[in-house]
């Protein structure tokens, strides 16, 4: 009886035993699915930052769209930061993003020299910086740029105002010296204008700003009566500068910018005074600003400089590329 009694205890203990095994074997496995990597877990989401000099401007509202669709698309997540043209809040909302864990980040300066500060807090961070559109001074933190060739942009207007006035005259620029890419446009502008016969009797920092552009037009447009062109670094520029000539009814004078907005291609469809903009596309930097950000944090090999293409739009091709949205 007593030995019976013993094979039963030690039947039970057995079982007990073997179901405690096997519980703890299933815990394990489950754990360890959950911690793959697998991109459907919360744990393998990728976290991107977004910077732009300014959300105001709807190049960038576009062009973080276009960002924030590729993403998501891949079940992954964007923080939009939009600091104002203001270069000490960008660096604060970065130093936020880093606060946050992003894993890396979409940079367009406020300022490209001043955002040194972010560049060095992103390095110690290990945090890859994708800049785009406008470069920084320091590029050496850069891990990649994509961005439009922007000279060409501004190369493409100064041609077509050769082709408009063969004999030169007196214009004015509109530019932005903290803004790398309009200075870039402006080069190029500058180069093709070069020995035609034209001269810069103004050149002021409108500030990439449509207002601050006006403002600075009107200005102009008193102190210098006989100016046959004005060149903006952007479509707001142009279009600031539009509105001024308009007010003065100087429907003679021929203004470019730069961007190929749906704005800037209607003023130029309906045949005013804005006769041309160094077009550029925010949806492709957007696109191809995403696609090098995941080769970098997937390892894979990348291209350093990523170029966008630019070309002119004027009143011969705007029907082609349309004016209700950007190309």
């Amino acid at each position: 009886m007593k030995k019976r009694f013993m094979l039963v205890l030690l039947s039970a203990l057995l079982v007990f035993v073997i179901a405690g095994c096997g519980g703890n074997q299933g815990t394990s496995k489950n754990t360890g699915n959950e911690s793959s990597g697998n991109k459907t877990s919360k744990e393998g989401e990728f976290v991107f930052g977004y910077t732009s000099m300014t959300q105001n401007n709807p190049f960038f509202i576009v062009l973080e769209k276009s960002i924030r669709e590729e993403v998501e698309k891949n079940g992954d997540k964007l923080i939009t930061m939009n600091p104002a043209m203001d270069v000490s809040l960008q660096i604060n909302q970065i130093e936020d993003m880093i606060a946050q864990g992003i894993d890396a980040i979409f940079l367009n300066p406020v300022d490209w020299e001043g955002i040194r500060p972010a560049l060095v807090m992103l390095e110690e961070a290990g945090i890859p910086i994708i800049n785009y559109d406008t470069e920084v001074k320091d590029f050496k933190y850069v891990t990649a740029y994509v961005g439009s060739d922007n000279k060409n942009a501004g190369r493409v207007a100064g041609e077509d105002l050769v082709k408009r006035y063969p004999d030169g005259g007196k214009i004015a620029v509109l530019d932005s010296p903290t803004m790398n890419s309009i200075n870039d446009r402006i080069a190029g502008f500058m180069e093709a204008i070069e020995g035609k016969g034209f001269e810069v009797v103004a050149q002021q920092d409108a500030k990439g700003d449509l207002e601050t552009a006006l403002g600075i037009t009107e200005d102009i447009l008193q102190a210098h009566t006989d100016i046959i062109a004005i060149m903006g670094g952007n479509d707001p520029t142009a279009l600031g500068a539009l509105a001024a000539v308009k007010a003065a009814n100087r429907t003679d004078i021929a203004i470019y910018g730069v961007d190929g907005s749906p704005d800037a291609k209607a003023a130029i469809a309906e045949g005013s005074p804005l006769v041309g903009t160094g077009a550029q596309s925010p949806i492709q930097i957007g696109k191809k600003s995403v696609e090098v950000a995941y080769k970098i944090l997937n390892g894979e090999d990348y291209e350093k400089r990523i170029p966008v293409e630019t070309f002119l739009i004027n009143k011969d091709n705007v029907d082609e590329y349309g004016i209700k949205d950007w190309q």
